[in-house]
Parts: C-alpha cells; structure tokens; sequence
C-alpha cells in the first residue's frame, strides 16, 4: 500500500477521478438511457458525442494518413523518425471514436446492422465503413511495432511486403470518410447557419483534416518529448510546418471565395452569436496560425511552433463544433449545452487515450525507427583487402 501511495502522482489521481465519473457516466447512459445522461432533445439530436469524439475525433487523427503518404508514397523518408507514434495516435483515434459512438446510438446493440444490412445511399453507411476498414489498416500499419516487440520477424517481413497497397488503400478511405462527414450536414441547407453551410462542406472537412493533421503531428511530438524525456525532431517538425502553412492559405482563401460566392460576406458583419463564434474559429485556428507559421523563425522556434500547432487544434474543434452546435441553435430556437456526464464520458475517452499512449511508449519500440542494415566487415576482412590493393599498386 505504501509503494502504491507512493507512485501516486496528481495526473495518476486525477486520471483515476475522471475515469470513475467516465465510468459511472457510462453506466446511467446504458441502464437510464439518453434521457437520463444528456441534455440531448428532438431539436438537438446530435450534441458533444457527435460534435467532438466523432467529428474532431476523426479529423484529430488525420496525422495518420498525411504523414503515411509522405513517408510512402511521395517517399520523403527522412520522417520516418515520427511515422510510428503519428500512426499509433491514429489508430487510437478512430478505435476511441468507434467507442465514443456507441454511447451516441439509440441503439448502442445493434451497431453491427451497418455490417450486414446495408445501405449504400446513406452517407452514415459509408462512413461507418470508410472508418471500420480504415481502422483495420491502421491496426496492420502499426503492426510491426508489436511484431518487432515480440521477435516475430517472419510475420513482420510480410506485413512490410504489403504496406504500400495498405497505405494507398488507407489514404484513399480517408479522403472518403474525412469529406462524408461533412456531407452529413448536406441535408440541412435550411438548419444550418449560412456562415458555415456551404455546398463545399466536404471539400471544407477533407482540407481541414489535412491541416489539423500537420498540427497534430507536431503537437503529439511535443507532448512525447516532454513525456518520455526524449529529443525533439525540430528540423522535421519546421517542414511540417511548411506543408501546414500552404494548407491554411488554401483553406482561408477557399473560405472567402465561398462566402463571396454565396454573397454571405455580409453575414460577417452581423451582430449574432454565430458570427463572433465564426470569427473566433478562423482567428485562432486560420488567421494567426497562417501568419505566424509564414515566418521562418516562429517554425524553427520550439515555443511558437508548439502554440500555433495548439491554436490550429483548438480552431479546428472550435469549426467542427460550430457547425453541430453553434450552426444548429439558430434554426432549433434554443440553446444546447452538454450535461456533466456527457462532458466526462468524453473527457474519459480522451484519458484513456493518454493512457494507452504512454503505456505502448514504454513497452513498445514505439521511437524507434528501422535503418537499413549494413554489414559491418571482420577486421580480418578489412586486413585482407588492403593487402590486395596493395598488390595491385
């Protein structure tokens, strides 16, 4: 008892406390129903648990894919150093999501219909694939860092003879499902606020995916650094930032040409909640970010480069909150903010995520990266070719 008391530290208790109320969150929401543990109506029947564990949950682990297809296909492999925890923090994503929307099903049972039953003119049926199968690559993608754990190297050599077709697979369900989920709000031109309704939801949602990808990686290599006492990857963190900065300008100027196109620029002006929470949302996850990381000395700074990738994320969660939530209240006629279980099953979810990090950084190869094998020569060996060369002269 005293050993255990005495690698007892604040983040270890307060880990232990939110997942207690995670806990008994999860048993109100299973025996008492939606009722009993949300704030969630008729007027707002997608609330937290869509907004964030399934809209950002998804669109947070975008690193995955960004970075695989670096790596693979365009073949840039000098960031192979940060390729294994990007694609755990993936793989973590999506199983946490796929958890998460379970607590959001009416009929949390009857999840596997989508497997059987199905439906190909629903959007929520091929993102329930895209995201099934996606997890499926992502688990083989990070398998060799189990397999190399255990010594299984036959195993390992064949997983590796496939990982291109699983990148290119991986990378083509992402793009699918990370632009459906903005195809989901599609069907509601008439609920959803006009700053954020746009035909070009999807394209919105994949670019953006892309961008919060970047940030990911770089705030993900930060948190590990810091964690696990190791050294920071600056040089390859900066060109990520680079890639970030193209993403941000296309993705601003994709936004002023829609709004302009639509002729909502007005909107901008309007005294309403939606237009400070729109404002808000493109300042700090667009504007400034785009600005600051345009400049050469806050990429190769390590305090800036970690606040802008921060400010990227939170812009993000911000965007894909105002369109579930802030959009919607509008067209509802009231205002919905989440009950504290809804707020602590997401915020378990997001512990155990942390949890699971941390305990595969220390048992797994997880900073480790393969180098190409080179055969080291016997000294005999080295002694005996220079004899020959010497002959030879």
């Amino acid at each position: 008892m005293k050993r255990f008391l005495s690698q007892l530290t604040f983040w270890k208790t307060l880990a232990g406390v939110i997942l207690l109320a995670g806990a008994y969150s999860t048993i109100v929401r299973f025996f008492g129903g939606l009722g009993a543990a949300t704030n969630l109506s008729d007027e707002f029947p997608w609330g937290l648990w869509i907004g964030f564990d399934v809209l950002c949950g998804v669109g947070l682990a975008a690193g995955g894919f960004t970075l695989a297809g670096i790596v693979y296909i365009f073949n840039v492999k000098r960031f192979e150093p940060i390729i294994r925890p990007t694609i755990l923090t993936a793989f973590l994503g999506y199983v946490l999501v796929m958890f998460a929307l379970m607590f959001d099903l009416g009929r949390p049972l009857q999840f596997w219909h989508a497997i059987i039953m199905w439906n190909p003119q629903s959007v929520m049926f091929e993102v329930a694939w895209c995201v099934m199968l996606y997890t499926s690559v992502l688990a083989l993608e990070f398998s060799p860092v189990v397999l190399e754990k255990f010594h299984m190297e036959k195993t390992k050599k064949f997983v590796k003879k496939i990982t291109m077709p699983l990148i290119i697979v991986g990378v083509l369900l992402s793009t699918l499902h990370q632009s459906s989920l903005g195809s989901l709000y599609l069907i509601v031109p008439d609920k959803l606020y006009a700053l954020w309704y746009t035909p070009y939801l999807p394209v919105f949602f994949y670019v953006s995916a892309i961008g919060v990808g970047c940030a990911m990686i770089i705030f993900e290599s930060f948190l590990s650094s810091r964690a696990f006492n190791r050294g920071l990857e600056l040089d390859l963190l900066t060109e990520i930032a680079r890639v970030a900065v193209m993403v941000l300008g296309v993705l601003m100027v994709m936004k002023v040409v829609d709004l302009a196109d639509r002729h909502a620029l007005p909107l901008l002006f309007k005294p309403r909640t939606e237009t400070y929470f729109y404002w808000l949302e493109m300042i700090v996850g667009i504007i400034v970010p785009f600005v600051l990381l345009a400049q050469r000395r806050v990429r190769e700074n390590q305090t800036g480069l970690f606040w802008c990738a921060a400010m990227m994320i939170m812009g993000f969660v911000l965007n894909r909150l105002n369109i579930s939530i802030t959009g919607m209240e509008g067209w509802a006629g009231k205002a919905y903010f989440p009950s504290w279980m809804e707020i602590m099953v997401t915020i378990s979810i997001v512990t155990a995520g942390f949890i699971v990090f941390a305990l595969a950084a220390k048992y797994l190869p997880l900073f480790e990266h393969e180098k190409p094998h080179v055969r080291v020569k016997p000294e005999a060996e080295w002694i005996e070719d220079l004899r020959s060369v010497s002959q030879l002269n």
